[in-house]
């Protein structure tokens, strides 16, 4: 049977927090001189509707660590659901390639991949989720704390992909998740009550706060993204008059924990979402977290070619 790794939600704890240890000893290995080539003589096919640096270069370069393979393929090469059905090219990629990762615009792109593909899907983003960038999160909070678990992470801006699967892994690990941002621009609700159920079994928190100050007071995470995601352009004016006050700067960091960590998904816009002396400075955890895409992805990986 093969493996797809679509949502955080599709996982167990123990699970994940297996994952998350393979990504520690992968990332150790290769901070020693290198990783086993465990995936050689595979190849990843990855699909791109959006542009990409992190997503790309850390699963090609998760692959070539691994001892394996990576072809991309641009959104004017493949065309997925316009030029050919996305069914057609899961079947057709399924008999090139080993595994697929797919950047996407609508989530059902992705669950419609894994339905018609013979050989394992990983989401690297879609317009609900975006779970390789919530472990690559869990494995920046868990270096700096030793683990999730009652530790409370804080999002501030709309409740949007990447604010889904960190709110899904701090429930499933246990860690008090809270969520700010302007009204209007909430969180979906039965993902509040999804992640709510999950935390009856982790111990953890799902909250939700409209008074930014109020929700950064003990955070031991800032997380912010930017207020305009790709595939939103026609809302930047609107959002740029709404969003000023959820700004993460240094007077919003300073009523956090002494020892709080500020993160982001990246790319930031500077200015906005998040000030200069913010992500510069010695609470950032920007660079790190980057670059750990790479180390969870080569745990997802490993994964699913088991």
């Amino acid at each position: 049977m093969k493996k797809d790794f679509l949502a955080i939600t599709d996982f167990s704890s123990s699970e994940l927090q297996y994952m998350l240890e393979r990504a520690v000893i992968l990332k150790e290995e290769w901070k020693q001189g290198g990783n086993a080539p465990i995936l050689k003589g595979k190849t990843l096919g990855m699909i791109f509707q959006k542009p990409s640096l992190r997503t790309r270069v850390s699963f090609e370069m998760g692959m070539n660590h691994l001892g394996g393979n990576a072809m991309y393929l641009s959104p004017s090469e493949i065309g997925l659901g316009q030029r050919e059905s996305v069914a057609d090219v899961a079947r057709v990629l399924s008999g090139y390639v080993d595994a697929i990762m797919a950047r996407v615009f609508s989530h059902q792109h992705i669950l419609q991949l894994a339905q018609w593909s013979s050989v394992p899907v990983i989401n690297g983003l879609s317009d609900y989720n975006h779970p390789c960038q919530g472990m690559a999160d869990a494995l920046t909070i868990i270096e700096e704390f030793g683990s999730l678990k009652g530790r409370k992470v804080v999002f501030v801006g709309d409740g949007n992909n990447v604010a889904v699967s960190l709110m899904f892994i701090s429930a499933r690990l246990g860690a008090d998740f809270v969520i700010t941002g302007p009204e209007g621009y909430d969180m979906r609700q039965a993902d509040i009550l999804k992640a709510r159920a999950l935390c009856a079994e982790s111990g953890g928190s799902v909250t939700e706060v409209r008074d930014v100050q109020e929700a950064v007071i003990g955070a031991d995470v800032i997380y912010t993204d930017t207020w305009t995601s790709m595939g939103q352009e026609e809302e930047a004016r609107k959002r740029e008059m709404v969003f000023p006050p959820y700004q993460v700067n240094e007077a919003l960091v300073n009523l956090a924990a002494k020892h709080v960590i500020v993160m982001h998904c990246l790319p930031a816009h500077r200015g906005q979402e998040i000030t200069d002396d913010v992500a510069d400075g010695s609470h950032s955890r920007l660079f790190p977290q980057a670059h750990n895409r790479m180390h969870a992805q080569k745990a997802i990986l490993e994964y699913v070619f088991k």
